[in-house]
């Protein structure tokens, strides 16, 4: 019998088979199609979900619009905030560094076209599963659940992106070409039926952070609360995922920085070399490294590199042979090219969710003690080599929270989010940008979407 293997060494085989498997899966959807979504009829037209056979391809289908989705979603987070300035050609990324958006924005386009092939593709799971004979009661329960979860994710990030979204249940294509916007309010409580119902059937394990399990859900909960104000429902889902102790802290924060699947990831998007984003227009590693098309700000420099960051200050780096004109030498190092092992982008990570408690239990009055917010800011900081926090008003602890949300999960597509469901955006955003307007605070409806969808047209939002 072989000897066992020491953790270490098994969770970087469990890396190693995941990519595989991605690779694999991956080969059977084009680059083509994960990059630059087909218009959504065709891609309907395309899925077949006839037999039991066919239950897989169209999983497969369902993980990569995901895929699809992720670097839009990371643009929109971070880029729309004050986390970087334009250094490079692309209108696209001279508007959000400049904050003069558009509504013809690619990137504004991107997202809401990714976000609405995963809508479409888990309402045909949704549709057709159910009718399909000979499908494992397991697997359909699986795959159903799956479908809901990204449904809901889907419109979880469109309620918060663009405000009224179509709501899209079915795939009857004559009549969602005419869908009109949804209030933001029934589109987020449609997204928290999906996930109660997927959390419901979710298996309680997945074989990898790849793939979707009860404790993704949880953690998506724990978001969906957060937004929510309702603190203690994301305190009770965020110590559910903790407590599970399916994952732990990666003892050196540049791991995070560095490579893919690690011990605290919950759930990203994987991407092999045959896929991956990086030379794409909207591909992180190509924006960021490639072209430099944007820089972090001088502002997140100077958070990144304070003290108070620790060894978090390695999401960036410096290189003294780019410091000339505008351009302040700092670039991102948390996305890779394709022949690195950190091209990955995560959706959800186990810091997340001591953020997530911790600020839960500040705005609930529990500040101090074993589970007060301070315990929970102090695991992060001591695993960043930075002195524990010990006291402090309920004002403080928060505005230290803030803070942290930047040292710990800087480009990874929170920092406008945050600022918006704080009440934070004019205040930062007019001192960091002479051209910052409320507006901004939602993006637009693609120009694209309504010119094509009459019931779009003199629906966009304010200011746009």
């Amino acid at each position: 019998m072989a000897p066992a293997l020491p953790g270490r060494a098994k969770s970087d085989l469990m890396k190693r088979y995941t990519k595989l498997i991605l690779l694999t899966l991956i080969t059977l959807v084009s680059c083509r199609e994960v990059l630059e979504p087909q218009p959504v009829d065709l891609l309907v037209d395309q899925l077949a979900l006839n037999e039991p056979a066919d239950v897989e391809t169209v999983r497969i289908g369902l993980y990569s619009s995901l895929r699809g989705m992720a670097a839009p979603m990371i643009i929109a987070g971070d880029f729309t905030a004050d986390y970087i300035q334009h250094n490079g050609t692309f209108t696209d990324y001279r508007e959000l560094g400049t904050k003069q958006i558009t509504a013809a924005n690619g990137a504004v386009s991107a997202l809401w076209s990714a976000m609405y092939r995963t809508i479409y593709v888990a309402n045909f799971i949704i549709e057709r599963l159910p009718e399909v004979s000979g499908v494992r009661d397991q697997t359909r329960r699986q795959v159903l659940a799956e479908a809901r979860f990204m449904r809901g994710f889907a419109y979880f990030v469109g309620a918060h992106t663009y405000g009224a979204v179509p709501k899209v249940t079915n795939t009857d294509q004559t009549a969602n070409r005419n869908i009109g916007r949804t209030p933001k309010a029934e589109i987020l409580a449609f997204a928290l039926e999906d996930y109660q119902a997927a959390l419901a059937d979710a298996p309680d394990e997945a074989a990898s952070a790849a793939y979707v399990s009860k404790n993704v859900v949880r953690a998506a909960l724990a978001r969906y609360y957060l937004y929510q104000k309702n603190w203690a429902q994301a305190e009770q889902f965020a110590t559910q995922v903790i407590d599970s102790k399916a994952y732990t802290l990666e003892s050196d924060y540049q791991t995070i920085v560095t490579a893919d699947f690690t011990d605290e990831s919950i759930l990203e998007v994987g991407y092999t070399v045959s896929d991956d984003p990086g030379t794409s227009t909207f591909g992180l590693n190509n924006i960021l490294v490639g072209r430099r098309e944007v820089i972090p700000s001088n502002q997140v420099v100077v958070a990144l590199i304070s003290p108070e960051a620790g060894t978090r200050r390695s999401t960036i780096t410096f290189n003294s042979q780019q410091l000339k004109g505008s351009d302040n030498g700092w670039t991102v190092r948390k996305y890779g090219s394709a022949d690195e092992d950190n091209n990955n982008i995560v959706l959800f990570r186990l810091a997340e969710m001591y953020l997530i408690r911790a600020e839960a239990r500040a705005q609930l009055g529990r500040l101090s003690g074993a589970n007060g917010a301070l315990a929970d800011l102090n695991v992060l900081r001591n695993r960043a080599s930075v002195t524990a926090l010990t006291s402090g008003s309920q004002a403080d602890i928060l505005s230290a929270i803030e803070r942290e949300r930047i040292y710990e999960l800087a480009f990874e597509g929170h920092r406008w989010y945050d600022l918006v469901r704080t009440g934070r955006a004019q205040a930062v955003m007019t001192a960091f940008s002479p051209n910052w307007n409320s507006r901004y605070e939602l993006w637009p409806v693609p120009q694209s979407e309504i010119q094509r969808n009459p019931a779009l047209k003199g629906n966009q939002n304010p200011g746009y």
